[in-house]
Protein backbone atom coordinates (compact mmCIF):
# COMPACT_ATOMS: atom_id res chain seq x y z
CA UNK A 1 0.00 0.00 0.00
CA UNK A 2 1.75 3.49 -0.97
CA UNK A 3 1.74 5.88 1.84
CA UNK A 4 0.24 9.70 1.21
CA UNK A 5 2.18 12.59 1.18
CA UNK A 6 0.45 13.39 4.53
CA UNK A 7 0.75 10.88 6.19
CA UNK A 8 4.56 10.69 5.54
CA UNK A 9 5.36 14.18 6.72
CA UNK A 10 3.41 13.26 10.02
CA UNK A 11 6.63 11.36 10.88
CA UNK A 12 8.81 14.56 9.95
CA UNK A 13 9.94 16.96 12.49
CA UNK A 14 9.45 20.58 12.02
CA UNK A 15 13.15 21.06 11.04
CA UNK A 16 12.50 17.77 8.48
CA UNK A 17 9.44 19.57 7.20
CA UNK A 18 10.63 22.85 6.60
CA UNK A 19 13.51 21.08 4.77
CA UNK A 20 11.12 19.13 2.27
CA UNK A 21 8.85 22.30 1.67
CA UNK A 22 12.17 23.83 0.65
CA UNK A 23 12.97 21.33 -1.92
CA UNK A 24 9.74 20.98 -3.14
CA UNK A 25 9.47 24.90 -3.94
CA UNK A 26 12.67 24.10 -6.01
CA UNK A 27 14.99 26.09 -3.13
CA UNK A 28 17.84 24.07 -3.60
CA UNK A 29 20.74 24.02 -6.58
CA UNK A 30 22.76 21.36 -7.06
CA UNK A 31 26.51 22.10 -6.72
CA UNK A 32 28.87 22.52 -9.95
CA UNK A 33 31.23 19.30 -8.93
CA UNK A 34 29.04 17.00 -7.15
CA UNK A 35 31.63 13.71 -6.87
CA UNK A 36 34.57 16.44 -5.16
CA UNK A 37 31.62 17.57 -2.73
CA UNK A 38 30.21 14.18 -2.26
CA UNK A 39 34.03 12.97 -1.72
CA UNK A 40 34.81 15.99 0.90
CA UNK A 41 31.20 15.73 3.05
CA UNK A 42 32.53 11.73 3.40
CA UNK A 43 36.07 12.93 4.37
CA UNK A 44 34.48 15.32 6.84
CA UNK A 45 31.97 12.26 8.33
CA UNK A 46 34.60 9.47 8.91
CA UNK A 47 37.09 12.09 10.97
CA UNK A 48 34.01 13.15 12.87
CA UNK A 49 32.62 10.07 13.79
CA UNK A 50 36.03 8.59 14.09
CA UNK A 51 36.62 7.68 17.66
CA UNK A 52 40.01 6.76 18.20
CA UNK A 53 40.87 8.10 22.11
CA UNK A 54 39.25 5.90 24.88
CA UNK A 55 38.71 7.77 28.50
CA UNK A 56 37.69 6.87 31.82
CA UNK A 57 35.38 8.60 34.08
CA UNK A 58 33.46 8.40 37.28
CA UNK A 59 29.75 8.92 38.25
CA UNK A 60 27.48 8.88 40.62
CA UNK A 61 25.36 5.62 40.69
CA UNK A 62 22.39 7.69 40.46
CA UNK A 63 23.44 9.80 36.81
CA UNK A 64 24.55 6.39 35.34
CA UNK A 65 20.70 5.13 35.90
CA UNK A 66 19.23 8.28 34.85
CA UNK A 67 21.30 8.29 31.82
CA UNK A 68 20.64 4.35 31.12
CA UNK A 69 17.06 5.02 31.26
CA UNK A 70 16.84 8.31 28.77
CA UNK A 71 19.21 5.95 26.50
CA UNK A 72 16.65 3.44 27.13
CA UNK A 73 13.81 5.84 25.86
CA UNK A 74 15.68 6.58 22.86
CA UNK A 75 16.51 3.23 21.81
CA UNK A 76 20.36 3.54 22.19
CA UNK A 77 23.03 2.00 24.14
CA UNK A 78 23.93 3.94 27.63
CA UNK A 79 27.85 4.60 26.01
CA UNK A 80 26.15 6.04 22.74
CA UNK A 81 24.19 8.74 24.38
CA UNK A 82 26.89 9.57 26.44
CA UNK A 83 29.45 9.62 23.49
CA UNK A 84 26.50 11.99 21.72
CA UNK A 85 25.96 14.43 24.41
CA UNK A 86 29.87 15.03 25.14
CA UNK A 87 30.25 15.01 21.25
CA UNK A 88 27.41 18.17 20.52
CA UNK A 89 29.10 20.24 23.89
CA UNK A 90 32.63 19.73 22.51
CA UNK A 91 31.14 21.08 18.95
CA UNK A 92 29.23 24.03 20.59
CA UNK A 93 25.31 22.77 20.09
CA UNK A 94 25.28 22.57 23.61
CA UNK A 95 24.79 25.49 26.33
CA UNK A 96 27.77 24.97 29.15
Amino acid sequence: MKKSRKSAQKKLDPEESELLSSFERGEWKTVANVEKEKVHAQKAAKKTLRKDVRINIRLSNSDVMNIKQMAAYEGLPYQTLIASVLHKFAAGHLAH
